[in-house]
């Protein structure tokens, strides 16, 4: 495996990444803010150990997260059925919608990025995404 190649996906990625991240300004979030709540719309409800566990964040910079998140109405915490000591969070009507119109708007910056590219670039790329999806569950 070519070592300087692998570098150099990594970099793509991480570009790729900040580009799109970009894109969820417009909402007053940061990108680990619509992070935490794109997982919330997803996967939610969710307990915030679960939560921290699956963003990788420490519990401290998640509280302050959920927080944000909450006080803006996107999110809303309910006692654990489990264990009342703990919380769950799951989205609002106002998250979701916070959620589509970023995924939506990320999709579109993309699909239109692919469009100015050669069609044979795109439709390689496009065969690589079942690929892609394998190293991000890989990297778990």
């Amino acid at each position: 495996m070519d070592v300087e190649m692998v570098a150099r996906l990594r970099g793509v990625i991480s570009r790729l990444a900040r580009q799109l991240n970009a894109t969820s300004t417009d909402e007053g979030l940061t990108p680990t803010q619509y992070s935490v709540l794109g997982l919330i719309a997803v996967r939610g409800p969710l307990g915030l150990t679960e939560l921290t566990e699956m963003e990788g964040l420490n519990p401290t910079m998640l509280s302050r997260v959920v927080r944000k998140l909450d006080d803006e109405g996107l999110i809303r915490r309910q006692p654990d059925p489990a264990d009342q000591r703990a919380a769950r969070v799951q989205v609002t009507p106002a998250g979701s919608e916070v959620h589509q119109r970023i995924r939506a708007q990320r999709t579109q910056v993309l699909y239109a990025c692919l469009e100015r590219l050669p069609i044979e670039v795109t439709d390689e790329l496009l065969r690589a995404v079942p690929m892609l999806e394998a190293v991000a569950e890989e990297l778990k």
